[in-house]
């Protein structure tokens, strides 16, 4: 945590993309001009724990006070989120496939990439074994690993899950924390997740990429969900094939199996891996931003409405056409500039309930940083009601339908609607659960909490020409240099978005009832028992 001094020093910082330009005066002006800062080369793509993060920290803090927001951490806007910076070695790290006396070299990056925020460091050799989508969803009488050896194994299994289960309730299970808790228990040693290009959103080369940006986990043990297998991978779907030679089924099978919608079979594969990394460990620190508007109402004000962006990206990494900065616009600086407008809506309209309004750290690694403040938040235990969470929103079009994750999961669907309803926007489902959004982002933090949570993103009609726009996004731009201010946006439908989720807010946050979750939800089991609703 920053000394009391911050405040004082925040109020004198200035806005350095902006220092020279005129003071935005409408409402496009002002998100937009908090995109070009936090997008700006300056700020050297947000990393964790870097300074040009810590600089987009410092620029939110000094504008929540500007606005008359107060600090959410005692005297401070900040929160330190103690870390541990993983590395890996790229040259010293080895992967081989073994079949009797027989090894064959796996290239990392181009056939597998190691993971450093899961797994050990040092030497593994283990038999694989195929066990579907490994996952254990006991209410839906799904299990891929019931009657499967796996003690002493690796755990191979395919991204996605089987479409009999909810979207949510795939999703939770799906997580790494829930995921790796059953596997754990299963008695494996390691996984390996088997890439489904139906539902890649960036190209191998991006994922491959991605092994050079440091991996973060909690420096304290006690919040570490990561750890407890020796060694952790993800497979190039191109080359998956190389692990089912000689089986009783080839990748092609069950890639068919699933596109069908088809139980998928489980087996052992004829083959051990091998494998062998060094990895560079360092302590870290990064702050979540709090900023707190007291509730107008003296009983309502004990209670907390949560509105959360990520602040971090992924900071500096391998150049595409000579440009190394992956700024971030899109993710996540459209979402940090919306509840900063939010924030100033607010702060004029007196809500009855306290909005914290919550710019997080350490998404991109793990949603570190929300959870982070999930478990240790800066307000009374059980206070929190409510979460709007703000990722990605992706305003490439008009905004006249939305994607709200977690819709159907409390009673903060009626509110929804009807602000919508305001705003001539059309509520849409989720058209591809397979991609997990539910935990994909913060408010997954705190659903794990007990706290009901939309997630949202601008939707669309099947086939249309904006389906065309968000899903050539995610292959041109999604964690890329290309995401920065110079790409089109439309800056309107931006606008329109944050004025219906003012609107929300506002609406939540006014009503007598605390926030619950429906009684057939799933979720409804985390929720504080005296916050439950029991029907009578």
């Amino acid at each position: 945590m920053r000394p009391p001094a911050l405040l004082t020093s925040l109020l004198l910082l200035p806005s350095l993309a902006l220092a020279a330009e005129p003071a935005p005066t409408s409402d496009t002006e002002r998100w937009w001009s908090h995109v070009q800062y936090l997008a700006d080369d300056s700020l050297q793509g947000r990393d964790t724990g870097s300074e040009g993060y810590r600089l987009a920290a410092e620029y939110v803090a000094k504008e929540l006070a500007a606005l008359g927001v107060k600090p959410g951490v005692g005297d401070s806007y900040l929160q330190e989120v103690p870390l541990i910076s993983r590395q890996l070695v790229d040259a010293s790290s080895r992967l081989a496939l073994v079949r009797g006396k027989k090894s064959t070299p796996l290239v990392v990056g181009r056939d597998a990439i190691i993971s450093v925020r899961t797994g050990e460091e040092g030497q593994v050799e283990a038999p694989l074994v195929f066990v579907g989508y490994g996952l254990s969803i006991p209410e839906a009488g799904h299990d891929d690993l019931a009657g499967v050896d796996l003690r002493g194994k690796i755990a191979v299994y395919l991204q996605g899950g089987p479409s009999k289960v909810s979207g949510p309730l795939r999703a939770h299970y799906s997580s790494l924390a829930e995921r790796g808790k059953a596997l754990r228990k299963a008695g494996a040693v390691g996984t390996m997740l088997l890439l489904n290009p139906k539902l890649a959103e960036t190209p191998w080369s991006r994922v491959a990429s991605s092994r050079f940006q440091p991996a973060m986990t909690f420096a304290d043990p006690t919040l570490d969900e990561t750890q407890g297998m020796k060694v952790a991978l993800s497979v190039n779907p191109d080359h998956a094939q190389k692990l089912f030679a000689g089986a009783r089924h080839s990748f092609q099978d069950v890639l068919q199996l699933a596109d069908t919608n088809q139980p998928l079979p489980r087996f052992e594969l004829p083959v051990r891996l091998r494998a062998s990394s060094e990895r560079k460990a360092s302590r870290a620190s990064s702050p979540n931003v709090v900023g707190l508007l007291p509730g107008s109402d003296p009983v309502l004000a004990r209670e907390y409405v949560v509105l959360t962006a990520h602040l971090d990206h992924v900071g500096v990494g391998q150049p595409v056409q000579g440009d190394a900065i992956y700024n971030g616009a899109m993710d996540n600086a459209t979402g940090v500039a919306a509840v900063l407008e939010v924030a100033r809506t607010l702060q004029a309209l007196k809500p009855q309930r306290s909005i914290l309004f919550l710019l997080v750290t350490g998404e991109e690694k793990g949603l570190l940083g929300s959870r982070y403040f999930a478990q240790r938040p800066t307000v009374p235990e059980g206070s929190i009601v409510a979460n709007f969470n703000l990722d990605m929103f992706l305003p490439l079009f008009p905004f006249e339908r939305v994607v709200a994750y977690g819709q159907d999961e409390s009673n903060l669907l009626e509110p929804l609607e009807k602000v919508a309803s305001k705003h001539g926007v059309k509520l849409m489902p989720d058209a591809e659960p397979n991609r997990m959004l539910f935990i994909r982002s913060d408010q997954y933090s705190f659903v794990r909490e007990g706290v009901p949570a939309l997630f949202f993103k601008f939707g669309y009609e099947p086939g249309s020409a904006e389906e065309r726009l968000y899903k050539g996004w995610y292959s041109r731009n999604y964690h890329s240099p290309s995401d920065d201010a110079h790409q089109p946006m439309d800056k309107e439908a931006a606008v329109k978005f944050v004025r219906m989720l003012g609107d929300l807010t506002l609406a939540v946050a006014n009503t007598p009832e605390r926030p619950r979750w429906n009684d057939t939800s799933f979720f409804r089991r985390f929720a504080p028992s005296e916050a439950r609703h029991d029907a009578p």
